[in-house]
């Protein structure tokens, strides 16, 4: 038995182990059934590694090195880097300046080895040559799981085929189509995947992916029994006129399809009767308008009329655009299909202006806000100079999380400080936000302040919180922070007559939300409607489609509704950010330890996730 992922046999007893584990039945009378597969495999990659990691120096002729390759398992190969050691061997190194910065970077306790990555249920399935590929379904929601060699695990979505065994296919009419005719390999493969995670060290598992988007050879909907929908929920965000303009247009012009239904007002519209219909050249210009054409709402879920409507109206594609709540509200509608025995797809594209998603690169809108932020701050910060100690307050939208605020500091480059709800602030004292305010007031004369509207509120009285209190899709109301920010900093700088400040307040929230969506944001929205489109003409359903790592995907409806992605402060960005504004970090080291703890770091920390060893830290990071 030859591993593919080893160049040389692996030690006789590995293989015996290997055998032990996955075929009982031709178990040898030397096996040893005590012996420890982790070990085995542990000592048989270390055999590997001596063999195979070694970097690997070739010699390009002349004075000019070859290209510095590193081989690993499973057909690792990474292209390296020169590095001053190469040449400079006895180079001394230094730490970091980064850990002197106001947050430190520190090193995460935690160990991830080959032996303990192994124990877990895909890895520690018997290895093989082929894929092992196995459905599971637990638990509800139902996940579909997919396992294979090396800690592969894909994330699968629900098919039509998964409770419709006997449903046809046919031909995709793209084959058909002009338009794409020159297109070579159009179609994607069903096997193809997408890595949740690209930062990988050369010894770790697979990992979870989930399945590539884009167009199949075999369609399971013929373009004249094609009914579909489309509804908008929730708050108003940049491109929501562009996604329904291209789900439109994409149905007509790929595959053929005519009937397309607007359900006016969001789910309640299903049931209320109001429809409207939807054609290519009705949705012609609505992309150069913000808002939504169909209406939005929140609330008004009920999974049985909504059904109802659907299997009596006769459609069989939903398409559903909306937040974390709309798409748990998606995931239903779908389980209820799925249990009535309904062709229909139902499948998501997610939407919030706040980018708290969590799996997908970002949300559609985010771009446009981001952009759209940079009018308020400028504006702060021309009344903030224009004055003697001014001082431009402005509030962005971030209930929970501080995409926009952080994103749009950076950008501007104007902020001296950013106030986010995932790092916590104190006013008073030493190292707070008014001992700032007064040391950057004598330095420069100006402030400009940006706060996200979640940030602040365990600071607010209890008297003035709305803590139980919520809207009608389950979001808490939260008071205005920049308004009660303001009057604190204003009752501050009263105490102080040799320093008197003219503070203006900014509140662009719904003209950041309500314009139209920029040319990034609208190439993205289409291709998320073009993708959506080809899962649901393709069979996939229960889904929602996003951008991860730059290759769009199909994501289970769960794997974004069970968490919210959020700013993580021990990550390198907001570092950035604290970089660029100076500002303190209002932590202490017992914080910064906490959120360690219980955050993932959103991007690869250079060397900073390693152990001394070289293997990658426990919690390797996910990407945004």
């Amino acid at each position: 038995m030859i591993l593919p992922w080893f160049n040389s046999s692996p030690p006789e007893d590995f293989e015996k182990c290997v055998n032990l584990c996955y075929e009982p039945s031709n178990l040898s009378p030397n096996c040893n059934p005590s012996f420890d597969l982790k070990t085995s495999l542990s000592a048989a990659v270390k055999v590997s590694r001596a063999s195979r990691s070694s970097v690997d120096l070739y010699n390009g002729g002349g004075s000019v090195r070859g290209p510095k390759i590193v081989r690993g398992d499973d057909g690792y190969v990474l292209e390296d880097v020169p590095h001053l050691l190469d040449y400079i061997p006895n180079l001394p190194g230094a730490k970091s300046p980064c850990v002197t910065h106001a947050i430190r970077i520190d090193k995460i306790d935690q160990n991830l080895n080959l032996k303990s990555s192994l124990s877990s249920s895909a890895a520690a399935a018997p290895v093989r040559a082929s894929i092992l590929a196995r459905m599971s379904f637990v638990g509800k929601p139902r996940l579909k799981i997919v396992e294979g060699e090396a800690g592969y695990v894909l994330e699968d979505v629900p098919h039509l085929t998964d409770y419709l065994p006997d449903l046809p296919s046919y031909a995709n009419p793209l084959q058909n189509n002009p338009a794409y005719s020159v297109v070579k390999q159009y179609f994607v493969n069903v096997d193809d995947t997408v890595a949740q995670k690209i930062v990988v060290h050369k010894s770790s598992p697979r990992g979870t992916h989930f399945r590539r988007s884009g167009p199949r050879q075999k369609v399971y909907f013929e373009s004249d029994e094609v009914h579909a929908c489309i509804v908008t929920c929730g708050g108003l965000c940049p491109g929501l006129n562009t996604v329904i303009r291209e789900i439109v247009c994409g149905l007509y012009h790929m595959y053929g399809v005519t009937k397309v239904l607007g359900i006016e007002g969001g789910y309640k519209g299903f049931y209320a009767r109001n429809t409207i219909d939807l054609t290519p050249k009705s949705v012609n210009d609505i992309h150069k308008r913000g808002g939504t054409i169909l209406g939005s709402s929140r609330g008004g879920h009920d999974t049985a009329k909504i059904v109802d409507s659907i299997e009596d109206r006769g459609i069989n594609q939903v398409y559903i655009i909306g937040g974390d709540g709309t798409q748990k509200g998606a995931s239903v509608i779908y389980e209820e299909i799925e249990r009535r025995g309904l062709k229909v797809a139902v499948a998501g594209i997610p939407k919030t202006i706040d980018n708290d998603i969590a799996v997908i690169d970002k949300s559609f809108g985010f771009d446009t806000a981001v952009e759209e932020a940079q009018r308020a701050i400028n504006a702060a910060h021309v009344e903030a100079e224009s004055v003697e100690n001014g001082v431009g307050v402005v509030k962005l939208m971030g209930r929970y999380s501080g995409f926009i605020a952080m994103h749009a500091t950076l950008a501007n480059r104007d902020v001296d400080c950013c106030l986010i709800p995932e790092s916590p602030f104190y006013l008073e004292g030493p190292g707070g936000l008014f001992e700032y305010m007064e040391k950057r007031l004598k330095e420069q004369g100006h402030m400009v302040l940006v706060v996200a509207e979640g940030a602040g509120q365990d600071l607010i009285a209890e008297s003035l919180r709305s803590m139980n209190q919520e809207d009608a899709s389950g979001n808490k109301l939260l008071l205005d922070v920049g308004l009660w920010l303001s009057q604190r900093i204003k009752d501050h700088f009263a105490k102080r007559p040799n320093m008197p400040i003219t503070l203006k307040y900014i509140d662009p929230t719904y003209m950041i939300r309500a314009v139209p969506s920029n040319a990034s944001d609208n190439v993205y929205c289409t291709l998320l409607a073009h993708s959506a489109i080809h899962g649901a003409m393709a069979g996939y359903t229960g889904f929602t489609i996003g951008s991860v790592n730059g290759r769009h995907a199909y994501i289970p409806f769960h794997r974004i509704t069970e968490t919210q992605n959020k700013v993580v402060i021990t990550d390198r960005m907001w570092a950035r950010l604290l970089s660029s504004t100076n500002q303190p970090s209002f932590l202490n080291s017992q914080t910064i330890e906490d959120s360690k703890k219980e955050e993932t770091p959103t991007q690869l920390l250079d060397g900073e996730n390693c152990n001394e060893n070289g293997s990658l830290d426990a919690r390797e990071s996910q990407l945004i």
